[in-house]
């Protein structure tokens, strides 16, 4: 047993989930200060002591400049404070859709972020059902990769489904819907989409059969709802019976909410990895904390966590 002391600490905008991790765990929030100056620039702190204590910091990027921002600050004053070690716990992993240069000219805002954590000071990251998998490979520190198949497949496999189908939205997202699949011993489809510009998605098709089918559209975020939206519409008017999506991050922006309503789709399943507000009956939440209380205590102890990926 580590008998280092642990302290569990969030950020502002974090503290609905970070409150529930601390139950699950067992311990109380640490206590933690947010002041924020007339010209928009802010301070953390820390109102306890954390000298050589093993800090766990709680906090999702969304929207991500602000919220990158006071992670990286809570993490130097950790460290300043001198935490033994300082784990940065990101449920959603902000500009992970920046893996990559996609054009000319542009940043890969992922390795970035990566970079800034890193220069911060932190020891371990932890994250949840990142857009793109290599961005692991962009950290010269330990990652911990969740996956929320762990909290999915056991709510999928209670809606009790006939002629149950998994569809990966587009391309990007076969392997993931492709784990389920297997998983689950199901059929797999793919939307194909093309996208006129970022958030708008032009003409999309159907590789596969859903006729009949029960279907289950799988991705790592929701953001505007138009791909999910206009994949499930597609597939009922190609003679699915249902179409149901299981989401990891709600980032629900614009119309999303609207289009949800709108939508053919019967449920659209989330986390609890960033806020979501009550407007949909279409909306269900699960949420992930007893997964990342687990996998903190398992952390913390040295175990592995190797049990904890279903899919």
């Amino acid at each position: 047993m580590n008998e280092t002391p642990i302290k569990i600490f969030s950020g502002t905008k974090s503290r609905f989930i970070a409150e529930k991790i601390a139950k699950e765990y067992g311990i109380e929030l640490g206590n933690s200060t947010y002041t924020e100056f007339s010209d928009g620039e802010f301070q953390t702190s820390f109102e306890e002591t954390v000298r050589g204590a093993y800090v766990f910091i709680i906090q999702s990027t969304f929207p991500p400049s602000d919220n990158l921002m006071e992670l990286l600050l809570m993490i130097d004053a950790a460290k300043r404070a001198s935490a033994y070690k300082v784990v940065a716990v990101m449920p959603y992993f902000g500009f992970a859709r920046q893996d990559r240069k996609d054009k000319p000219r542009v940043s890969i805002g992922a390795k970035l972020v990566a970079n800034l954590l890193t220069a911060a000071g932190v020891d371990r990251i932890m994250t949840m059902d990142l857009h793109a998998d290599q961005i692991q490979g962009f950290f010269d520190v330990p990652v911990d990769h969740l996956y929320a198949s762990s909290i999915f497949v056991p709510y999928i496999k209670s809606l009790n489904l006939d002629n149950l189908v998994i569809a990966a939205p587009d391309m990007g997202g076969a392997k993931r819907a492709n784990s389920y699949s297997k998983f689950l011993h199901t059929p797999l489809v793919v939307s194909h989409k093309s996208r006129n510009k970022a958030n708008s998605v032009g003409e999309m098709t159907v590789i596969g059969d859903v006729e009949g089918k029960n279907v289950i559209i799988l991705d790592d975020m929701i953001d505007t709802a138009g791909t999910i939206t206009k994949a499930a519409d597609m597939m009922m008017e190609k003679g699915a019976l249902s179409v149901r999506a299981v989401v990891t991050h709600a980032v629900l922006s614009g119309p999303a909410y609207e289009r949800i309503n709108d939508s053919q789709i019967t449920e659209v399943v989330v986390t609890d990895s960033m806020p979501i507000k009550p407007i949909s009956d279409k909306i269900k939440v699960l949420s992930i904390a007893g997964v990342f209380a687990d996998v903190i205590n398992k952390v913390y102890n040295y175990q592995s966590i190797s049990s904890n990926f279903i899919v």
